[in-house]
C-alpha cells in the first residue's frame, strides 16, 4: 500500500525553504541545467485577457521525480489585496511516478526568484559592492533585498515605486527587519543614483529602467512576458555580458531581451546563460567597470530543485 501524497501549504513551505537553503537549491538547479542533467520542457504561457497562465515542467536530475507548475498572474489583485502571482506544484515519485506531494506554489514562486537572482549577484556582481537600489515595492522586491542580503553586506537600500504609500511601507518593514539602511526614494533616479546593485522587480510593459554607471550589476525579474519591458534596450545594449537564465526560454519570452534582439542591441549568440557562468563556460564579470544585465523570466528547474529542497530530496 502506497502513502498518500504530501500536502504542503505556503506556510509549509516557507518554514522548509529558508534563504540559505533556497539559495543553495538554486546554484544546484542552474548548474544542472549547464551540465546537462536537468531536463526542461519548453514554458508554456497563455493570455487571457489582461491576464497569463503559466505552464512548466522539469526533471532535476534522472534521480528526481518530475516537477510541474501552473501558474497565475493576475496584476489587479493588489487592488484586492492578493498576491499578484498565485501557483500549484506537483512532485512526482522518481521510481513509480505516482504523485508524492502537492505544494502550494506562491511562496516558492517567490522564495526560487529571489533566491536564483542573489545567485546571480553572487556570481556577477563585485565582492564590494553594497548599495542596492529597487524599483518595485511587492513581493517579489522585499524577497530580492532578504535574497541580496544573504549573499553580500548590503550597507544601503533605496527603494522606488510609484505608489509613495506601498514603497514606504516596505521601506518601513525591511528596515526594521534588515541590519541595513533601507530608505524609500522619491524616484527612480534617486533610487539607482549610485546603486552598485539594482533589482527591477516590477510588471511594467514600459522602460523603468535605462542606461546606469559602470560597474552596476542590473537584476530584472518582472520582464518575463515579451510584452512587459521593464528594462530598456539601451541598458542591454550597454552590458556585456548579457546574462539569462536559459537563453531559449529568454529569447522566446524575456520582454526585456526580446526588445533588445529586435533592435539589434543584443544578439542570440552574445546571451550568457547563468548555469554556463557558474560552471566556468562562459564568462561572466572580468571587469569592475563592465555593466551587466541578468534578466530573468523564472524557468523549470528552478522549481523542481526548490520543490525537492522543501522534500528534503535535493
Amino acid at each position: 500500500m502506497t502513502n498518500p501524497p504530501e500536502t504542503w501549504t505556503d506556510e509549509d513551505v516557507r518554514a522548509a525553504l529558508d534563504p540559505d537553503t533556497a539559495i543553495a537549491s538554486q546554484r544546484t538547479a542552474f548548474r544542472a541545467l549547464s551540465d546537462g542533467r536537468a531536463r526542461m520542457a519548453e514554458k508554456v504561457a497563455l493570455g487571457v485577457g489582461a491576464n497569463t497562465a503559466l505552464g512548466y515542467l522539469s526533471t532535476l536530475s534522472p534521480d528526481h521525480g518530475a516537477v510541474s507548475k501552473l501558474v497565475a498572474v493576475h496584476p489587479g489583485n493588489g487592488s484586492l489585496g492578493l498576491p499578484a502571482i498565485s501557483a500549484t506544484v506537483l512532485v512526482l515519485d522518481a521510481a513509480t511516478g505516482r504523485l508524492r506531494a502537492t505544494l502550494a506554489g506562491t511562496a516558492l514562486t517567490e522564495l526560487r526568484t529571489a533566491a536564483g537572482s542573489a545567485v546571480a549577484v553572487d556570481a556577477l556582481a563585485p565582492r564590494g559592492a553594497d548599495e542596492l537600489a529597487v524599483l518595485g515595492s511587492g513581493v517579489q522586491a522585499r524577497a530580492h533585498v532578504r535574497a541580496f542580503a544573504r549573499v553580500r553586506e548590503l550597507r544601503a537600500v533605496r527603494l522606488y515605486s510609484r505608489n509613495r504609500g506601498r514603497r514606504e511601507a516596505a521601506a518601513r518593514e525591511l528596515d526594521a527587519e534588515l541590519d541595513v539602511d533601507v530608505r524609500p526614494a522619491d524616484s527612480p533616479e534617486d533610487a539607482v543614483r549610485g546603486a552598485a546593485l539594482v533589482a527591477t522587480c516590477t510588471l511594467s510593459t514600459d522602460p523603468v529602467l535605462g542606461p546606469v554607471d559602470p560597474g552596476t550589476t542590473v537584476i530584472s525579474v518582472g520582464g518575463f512576458e515579451p510584452h512587459r519591458r521593464e528594462v530598456a534596450p539601451a541598458l542591454v545594449r550597454q552590458a556585456a555580458p548579457v546574462v539569462v537564465d536559459d537563453v531559449e526560454t529568454a529569447a522566446g519570452h524575456a520582454g526585456p531581451i526580446i526588445a533588445a534582439l529586435e533592435q539589434g542591441a543584443v544578439s542570440v549568440e552574445e546571451l550568457h546563460s547563468l548555469g554556463d557562468v557558474l560552471t566556468g563556460r562562459r564568462a561572466g564579470r572580468t571587469d569592475e567597470e563592465q555593466v551587466i544585465f541578468y534578466n530573468s523570466v523564472g524557468v523549470a528547474v528552478q522549481d523542481a530543485a526548490a520543490a525537492h529542497a522543501v522534500l528534503g530530496t535535493l
